[in-house]
């Protein structure tokens, strides 16, 4: 059964992978391959009660990450169909690649580390999209978004979803693990955004031609939706700090409250002028086959996290290799094949508390590699999902053009914590 999975769950990978060529979409391979590797599953372990609760189990979890896109990707359409981000566009005078490239990348490392990196993503994704006019740049930039959110969100317990376990597990604090991976997390950003820049240098910015078939928004709606709507996604830690409820809640009663807001807001405007300006219309202009992915990759790798498969895997590493620094950081790296949230599941059931105390060396840069190893490969992280589908990033121009620098990041941040760690200690 065991091999039976693996080499489903490599083809469907690699069909993925090859999407552009074979002509076939992704989400349909991620679909197929996740219906494949459960029913295979179900069929060879037999205890269909076992099975079912395992399933249930999945799509739970599954269902409270595709609720916070769901939400977190409407909410940006509000605000884009009202011209929100002109609020920010504006300010922006630059018309060189290279000072953006920058200033997107720092934005997006700190907005990451207060809010979460798949949200921030679609932010600034969505903000790049109103700047730039020209594809190839812009999947430049998207990637860079990317290396920068999954950086941001290594350093604070509530930037990344594998931060947020460890911290919910007990194995890191919130000041402990800033203190620890902020300095290695800048480094893994710096080095890419570096080579990123040198291949921009000397370029300008083509901006987007205005439509002027919009619908004119008043400078209130604009304003009110734009800061309503960043309000609310910068709100849901807060509000998962202080309800322990988990943030897919906090993103869908942020919906409700800038659904009410453009209800009110436009009550009083003909129906074809209100329409477009919705929520309900702006529902329908998100981008569903990212979801659909997300479902079907989410619900494969599960299938190899109850199967046993990943347990072997960090149990073979440890066996094989003993000594933890590179244990961690070929975790890391499989993080970039495999989605980093069972992987660290795995992990923190291979080594308990008793042994690894809170804030140990093991535990924070299983925190550092893990949010940021998903980089190298554009499928390895939630950012990088949805950056594929928001901009259409091919896996293999990413392989190609990205893959290196943020491996390189990523290698030189590891440096730098294991440095650091060996100086304070």
């Amino acid at each position: 059964m065991l091999i039976a999975l693996a080499a489903i769950f490599v083809l469907a990978y690699a069909a993925i992978a090859l999407e552009h060529p074979i002509g076939v979409n992704k989400s349909a391979s991620a679909l197929l391959g996740a219906g494949l590797l459960w029913t295979i599953y179900a069929m060879a372990t037999g205890d269909h009660t076992l099975v079912g609760r395992q399933l249930d189990e999945s799509v739970a979890s599954t269902a409270q990450i595709v609720f916070f896109l769901i939400g977190a990707m409407t909410i940006v359409e509000v605000i884009d169909a009202h011209d929100g981000f002109e609020v920010i566009t504006s300010r922006i005078g630059t018309t060189s690649q290279v000072k953006l490239m920058w200033l997107v990348g720092f934005v997006t490392f700190f907005l990451s580390a207060i809010l979460d990196n798949l949200t921030t993503t679609i932010v600034m994704i969505s903000l790049i999209q109103r700047l730039i006019a020209r594809r190839e740049d812009r999947l430049l930039f998207a990637s860079l978004i990317v290396i920068a959110a999954n950086a941001g969100g290594a350093w604070t317990v509530i930037g990344d979803v594998t931060t947020t376990m460890l911290w919910i597990g007990g194995q890191i604090s919130p000041l402990k693990i800033m203190g620890a991976v902020f300095l290695p997390s800048l480094v893994n950003l710096l080095v890419p955004l570096a080579f990123i820049s040198f291949a921009l240098k000397g370029k300008t910015i083509a901006a987007p031609a205005k439509d002027d078939g919009l619908l004119a928004v008043e400078r209130f709606e604009r304003n009110l939706m734009f800061y309503l709507g960043l309000g609310v996604l910068i709100a849901v830690p807060a509000f998962k700090t202080v309800t322990h409820l988990p943030p897919f809640m906090g993103v869908l009663l942020g919906l409700g409250i800038v659904w009410l807001a453009g209800e009110i807001a436009h009550r009083e405007k003909d129906e074809h002028v209100r329409r477009p300006l919705s929520l309900a219309h702006a529902l329908t202009r998100i981008d569903m086959g990212s979801i659909v992915f997300f479902v079907g990759i989410l619900l494969a790798v599960a299938s190899l996290e109850h199967a046993g498969l990943l347990s072997m895997l960090a149990k073979w590493l440890d066996a094989s290799i003993g000594r933890q620094d590179i244990i961690v950081v070929v975790l890391g790296l499989l993080s970039a094949v495999i989605d980093n949230v069972p992987l660290v599941a795995a992990t923190m059931g291979m080594y308990d508390l008793a042994h690894y105390p809170t804030d140990s060396f093991l535990w924070e840069f299983i925190a550092y590699c893990a949010g940021t190893g998903g980089s190298i490969l554009i499928i390895g992280s939630a950012a990088g999902v949805a950056a594929m589908g928001l901009e259409r990033i091919e896996f293999l121009w990413y392989a190609r053009r990205i893959a290196v620098p943020a491996l390189a990041g990523y290698l030189a941040g590891a440096v730098v914590y294991v440095a650091q760690h060996a100086w304070l200690h």
